[in-house]
Order: C-alpha cells, then structure tokens, then sequence
C-alpha cells in the first residue's frame, strides 16, 4: 500500500509536468503550432491561432494545478488528453502524414513524421495514469484543494515573505 500512496503525488507530478513542457514549448512558438493544428483540417483557418494559444495556455495552468492538486484541473487534464486521442485517432484514420503537434516544434517527431501512432500510444498511458489518480482519489477520499485556497494560501505565503524581507 506504501507504493500506491508513493504513486498518486508521483503521477500527478508526472502528467503535470509533461503538460506543463508541451504547453510551454507550443506558446513559445504558437503559429507553427497552428500551422499543425491546420495540417489535421478540423478547425477554421480563422481561429487557428486563437484555438493554438487557448489549448497551450490550458496545457500550462491544469499542469500547475495538476501539481497541487489545485481541483479541476485533473478534469480539464482528462478532456485535453481525450480530445488529444480523439485528434490523434482521427489522423491515424484519414490517413494523415504529419506531425501529431504534441510537444511543438521541437518535437523529435516532427522531424520524423509517422509519429501519430506513437503519441496514440503515450496518450493513452497517460490515460491509464488518469483513471488510476481518479480510482486512488476515490479510494483514499483525498479531495484536492480549491482554487480559492491555492490563491489564498499563495498570496499569505507571499505576504508573510515581505514583513520578513
């Protein structure tokens, strides 16, 4: 039982931090994340880049929130690696030769291409690493913080570091 107490904070650390990096990394650059997004023809040239800022930025914040186990953002985690999956499915399917846009530019994929069934693959461990945040939560009735409580928590921290400085 000590090693699935072990695992829950490894896990959320984990997912977060793999968000974190991939949302960074397509917000560093986010046209040439559009230009991916455009490549799978699912969204209106339009919005492209509107829809490449909101799905990185989202990356970033559940990921921190993931870290703390801030409540929410295992849920917007979860519907972000679903719509990765079901994106990912639909390339596999159309036949698609493209990058699957997971980690931005610099992804080693993108170089390679072919890499949809890969990143199908990893998607759904991360999946599997989901369900079992979920199952533990419910088994051990951990309830994450409320963002309330992360922000207020946050600025107390921050208020008792200047009387101090």
């Amino acid at each position: 039982m000590k090693f699935l107490d072990w695992s829950y904070p490894a896990i959320r650390w984990v997912l977060g931090s793999v968000f974190i990096y991939s949302g960074s990394m397509k917000l560093l650059d986010p046209v040439t994340f559009a230009v991916l997004i455009e490549a799978y023809g699912l969204v209106p040239d339009g919005l492209l880049l509107t829809v490449a800022v909101i799905l990185a930025s989202l990356e970033v914040v559940a990921g921190v929130g993931l870290l703390f186990d801030v409540r929410g953002s295992l849920s917007v985690i979860t519907g972000l690696l679903v719509l990765f999956i079901a994106v990912l499915g639909y390339g596999i399917q159309m036949g698609l030769d493209v990058d699957c846009g997971c980690f931005g530019p610099e992804d080693p994929e993108a170089e390679a291409f072919h890499g949809l069934r890969p990143a199908l693959y990893r998607d759904l461990v991360m999946l599997a690493g989901i369900v079992f945040l979920y199952g533990w939560r419910e088994y051990r009735t951990i309830r994450p913080i409320r963002v309330k409580h992360f922000i207020d928590s946050f600025l107390k921290r921050r208020r008792t570091e200047d009387v101090y400085s």
